[in-house]
């Protein structure tokens, strides 16, 4: 009984030691630092859903996250960067894809949908207009004096 309490103890110990790695790199200026950040922030993680570089935890994003640094501190701009990054792992790794032939869809979708949903929408309130006023013209005589009677009966009060 005495060695169980030993390796509960153990394990124990074992799970709080368990850290993440942090990455610890240095670079030569502020600016870069900066710019290496806000790039890592606009990049996603090609292993990820929907994380950027700098939220992912995993092993392709730390790595990805650390050769961006690198690539600030040897003096790239941050058009070869994302480059880079979009030559090796797709436009994916694009928040906001470039506008192009094979992006044109993307761009251009949402406002096709917003046209084609107004135009419907105009198509149907016309429409609808149209039958009331073809209601409205096939009302009998003895209707429109009925309907006249009420209106000023309505408005003596």
């Amino acid at each position: 009984m005495k060695w169980f309490g030993r390796a509960a103890c153990l394990m124990l110990i074992a799970g709080a030691v368990h850290a993440t790695p942090i990455d610890t790199y240095e670079f030569k200026s502020q600016e870069n630092k900066e710019r290496g950040l806000q790039l890592a922030n606009e990049l996603r993680c090609p292993q990820c859903q929907n994380q950027n570089l700098i939220d992912s935890n995993s092993p392709v994003a730390r790595d990805l996250r650390l050769k961006v640094y690198a690539m600030v501190d040897e003096g790239k701009s941050n058009d070869e960067i994302v480059t880079y990054m979009t030559d090796r792992y797709g436009d994916f790794v694009r928040y906001r894809p470039a506008f192009d032939n094979r992006t044109l869809v993307l761009w251009l979708g949402p406002v096709a949908f917003a046209v084609i949903g107004l135009g419907v929408g105009l198509l149907f309130v016309r429409s609808q207009r149209q039958k009331g006023a073809k209601v409205a013209a096939n009302i009998s005589d003895a209707d429109r004096e009925r309907l006249a009677k009420v209106l000023k009966e309505k408005q003596g009060q």
